[in-house]
């Protein structure tokens, strides 16, 4: 290395060779919009600049044809080229606000009269949209060509394709234009239609394919099956998708597709009006005159005089990130005026007068380190991805979701891979695929387990035909049972205080995250278990001893997912052997006591520095990362810590608050109403609102059951399929020993005010109405706003209808929202909301 960090010209030399021929394909899939499977935009930009960095600093390594000088990538496909009659050029990117801050002073600092400390320069202030960039040729204002930007200087011939996007004009409004006009802009896929248009997508496929599979049909079926099944791939972010669906040989595929387009510059002008020419002095009269002939331009673009304007616009536009009519990656910064955009000029890839400021990215990429299952409540199984924590978005993400095993092949990733994560705003992170381009051969192949990870069952799906694996033990797997318990203590049913997922895992499955502390141990954290006296025990191997027991590979990814260490080497370690758990299934939960778990350990992962008790003179620190082996529900005994004499007990285990509070509620819990504890039992289709009408409806369960299935159906908000599910429930042995041991431990299966006048009812203000709530009320929760409406006698709903009466909108609503403005549904606030419970009226 040489003394500013550099690498000296041999290094360099050997770098640049290494990362031109990723920037290549980079280039290529991106400008092409064929980018699955390629390298995030962050990854690129940092590969360019640290190219740009060696060819500064070593100019005879720079090759003539570097791609670090390039504006695009070489036009390449099934589309004949077309040449651009003025240049498209690439826009500078900066990626802090300091640096955005030194562009505008540095450019305000040729403008006469500006001062560093008053910068005088007029900007629009823009969304960059992520899009695919184009160029419309107008000739006498009518649409002769549209071209993909291509290398800047030829792009591949489009028109056919973009005249189906109805945003572009294909004759221009009005008058007053040029001879020749080249418009600038992106064509993008809005971001409303993106989640609905996969979904199609993929519903076409599924379809085609079991028809396919089906059998019995013509050949001139199975070729229209097999058109279908080509065409109708998800794509893995909007960019991709307008890319994908601009560039189809068949326009017809484009036309079907919601595209749309915005321009935001100007190439050649040949024939202008002199009334034209003084509304193109500024940046913000071109747009002007575009509106004016029917050119879409952004809703979004400002124009701004000074740093505080910019950077309110900058930080107001990352807050909506998410909420636009398309994606963005960042803001851009225009010189207003054009003779000053004139005078700046342009480097060889760049214009001077504009920059691109890049938001922190929603794509990140990190390495694959297994892929395990979830089993939740119902016993489906679920692979999910183990990461190497990444930052994206804001938060720190080390697994995601993979969905099913259909879904890891259609991803085609791999144990090992470099992947592209995504986490964009409040949607859960997930795994858009592998960076092939970095695979060097000794990735793995992932296989679904064909037995449960948490009692060893063998999975089978529920029914032929499901694309969901399941566990089939639901009495005592693990892994449902802490679901089912945490479902209990919910405030949708028997509202327990501090029973949780965290305690549930405490009484159903203390060893849940052992595999988790056995990965992060082979990789180099510590272990600590409670030692003699007082002290505390680690246990430590390392990567370097890792990888010389087999257990993980060079780049830290696991050798085996199924058993990250063997049971004989955790032996030989001096790791504890898995617990039994305090509960084999719910039946048992009304007979917990504090004593029943004094000996529950659990498996903590620690998020900071401390000191390990009993440490000596050694000052032996537990580092932030490592496991601890501790009490989950008592507080360890206290330790006298003497140098000379053995340490003894002053004060021996206890309880801890928590499973004392836990024992209390649960005791409350035996007495209250009787839709609470039926909603406790887990019974498919069986929720607060149907739980509610049953329980009113017959008072008791002795009642509930000897009912018909015919006779539970026409308790209104019931019918045949939750009427059919609540018998089914109780044919199974097990269920009934749920029912009989809550009896035995003093619960009570029946309101005691059934058919009696129980204090002074609510106003039923809202009988006859349908009610919708979404997004976070600042005075409910999910549930509680449920029970406010239907203690008033209306029906709380989940999705909006035509019948819906209103819908209650809180912070971050989503589609329930845009569906109710579409339909005409009265949206009310939470202020709104309080006052309809009052009155049963809505606001005019």
């Amino acid at each position: 290395m040489t003394e500013n960090g550099l690498p000296d010209e041999h290094q360099a030399a050997q770098r640049l060779a290494e990362i031109t021929p990723i920037i290549e394909r980079a280039q290529r899939a991106y400008y092409s919009g064929a980018n699955e499977g390629g390298i995030t935009d962050a990854h690129y930009d940092a590969l360019i600049h640290e190219m740009r960095e060696l060819e500064e600093a070593y100019p005879q390594l720079a090759a003539a044809d570097s791609p670090a000088q390039r504006v695009g990538a070489v036009a390449e496909g099934p589309f004949s080229s077309s040449r651009h009659l003025e240049r498209l050029y690439s826009l500078e990117d900066v990626f802090s606000l300091d640096e955005l801050r030194e562009w505008y002073t540095s450019r305000a600092a040729e403008i006469p009269g500006s001062t560093p400390q008053a910068p005088a320069l007029e900007v629009t202030t823009e969304a960059k949209i992520d899009g695919l960039a184009v160029n419309l040729r107008y000739e006498n204002g009518a649409l002769t060509v549209a071209a993909t930007r291509g290398d800047g200087v030829t792009g591949e011939n489009v028109t056919a394709n973009a005249a189906t996007i109805k945003a572009i004009p294909q004759r221009l409004r009005g008058s007053g234009f040029p001879e020749v006009l080249e418009v600038r802009g992106e064509i993008f896929f809005p971001l409303k239609e993106f989640a609905n248009f996969n979904e199609t997508q993929r519903q076409n496929r599924e379809e085609a394919q079991a028809e396919l599979e089906e059998g019995g049909i013509s050949r001139e079926r199975e070729r229209e099956l097999r058109v279908i099944i080509r065409n109708s791939r998800e794509f893995a972010n909007p960019r991709n998708a307008a890319a994908g669906s601009l560039r189809q040989k068949d326009p017809k595929i484009t036309a079907a597709r919601p595209l749309s387009f915005i321009a935001h510059g100007v190439g050649a002008l040949r024939g202008v009006p002199d009334a034209t020419a003084e509304k193109l002095a500024t940046q913000e009269g071109l747009y002007q005159l575009f509106e004016g002939w029917g050119i879409p331009v952004s809703p979004y673009t400002k124009h701004a005089s000074s740093w505080r304007e910019i950077e309110d616009f900058v930080e107001d536009l990352a807050g909506h990130r998410h909420d636009l009519l398309h994606g963005i990656d960042g803001a851009v910064l225009k010189v207003n005026l054009r003779g000053v955009q004139e005078n700046l000029g342009y480097t060889s890839r760049v214009p001077r007068w504009a920059v691109a400021y890049k938001y922190p990215p929603e794509e990140v990429e990190t390495r694959l380190l297994d892929i395990r299952v979830h089993v939740g409540r119902t016993g489906r199984v679920t692979p999910f991805a183990v990461m190497e924590p990444v930052v994206v978005d804001g938060s720190t993400v080390s697994q995601a979701t993979l969905h099913n095993r259909e879904e890891v092949a259609r991803k085609g990733v791999r144990i090992g891979d470099v992947v592209i994560l995504r986490k964009a705003g409040d949607v859960i992170p997930e795994i858009v695929g592998p960076v092939q381009a970095l695979r060097e051969g000794d990735e793995r192949e992932w296989t679904m387990p064909e037995t449960c990870p948490a009692c060893g069952a063998r999975l089978a799906a529920a029914k032929e035909g499901d694309v969901d694996l399941r566990c089939p033990n639901a009495r005592s797997c693990p892994a449902q049972l802490v679901e089912r318990v945490t479902h209990i203590g919910s405030r949708g049913a028997l509202d327990v205080d501090r029973l949780g997922e965290e305690t549930a895992l405490w009484l159903t499955n203390p060893e849940a995250r052992r595999e988790e502390a056995l990965t992060a141990f082979v990789r180099g954290k510590a272990l600590w278990f409670e030692g003699e006296g007082g002290t505390e025990r680690r246990v430590f191997l390392g990567a370097r001893g890792s990888r010389e027991l087999g257990l993980i590979d060079d780049d830290g990814a696991l050798l085996d997912s199924q058993e990250v260490v063997p049971p004989a080497v955790q032996s030989e370690l001096g790791i504890p052997a898995p617990q039994a758990p305090v509960l084999e299934n719910e039946a048992g939960i009304f007979d917990l006591s504090a004593e029943s778990v004094r000996e529950t350990f659990i498996w903590r992962e620690l998020t900071r520095d401390i000191n390990a008790k009993g440490a000596g003179n050694g000052g032996v620190v537990k580092r932030a990362g490592d496991w601890q082996y501790e009490r989950a529900a008592w507080l360890a005994p206290v330790w006298t810590n003497r140098k000379s004499a053995p340490n003894e007990i002053t004060k021996p285990a206890r309880p801890g608050k928590i499973i004392e509070q836990i024992v209390a509620e649960l005791e409350k819990a035996k007495t209250k109403e009787l839709w609470r504890k039926l909603v406790a039992l887990s019974i498919r289709h069986v929720g607060p609102t149907a739980a509610r009408a049953l329980a009113e409806h017959y008072g008791s369960l002795r009642a509930l059951r000897a009912a018909s299935v015919e006779e539970l159906a026409q308790v209104e908000g019931v019918g045949e399929i939750i009427a059919a599910s609540f018998q089914r429930w109780f044919e199974v042995d097990w269920h009934q020993e749920i029912v009989e041991r809550w009896a035995r431990a003093g619960l009570t299966w029946e309101d005691e005010d059934f058919g009696t006048a129980a204090g002074p009812e609510l106003a039923q203000t809202l009988a006859g109405m349908t009610i919708v709530a979404t997004g976070s009320l600042e005075g409910y929760t999910r549930d509680s706003v449920k029970e406010a409406i239907t203690a008033r006698g209306g029906k709380a709903a989940g999705s909006v209808s035509k019948k819906t009466t209103a819908v209650v909108v809180g912070e971050n609503a989503g589609s329930k929202a845009a569906k109710a403005e579409a339909l005409g549904v009265p949206m009310l606030s939470e202020a709104e909301f309080n006052r309809l419970l009052e009155t049963g009226e809505l606001p005019a």
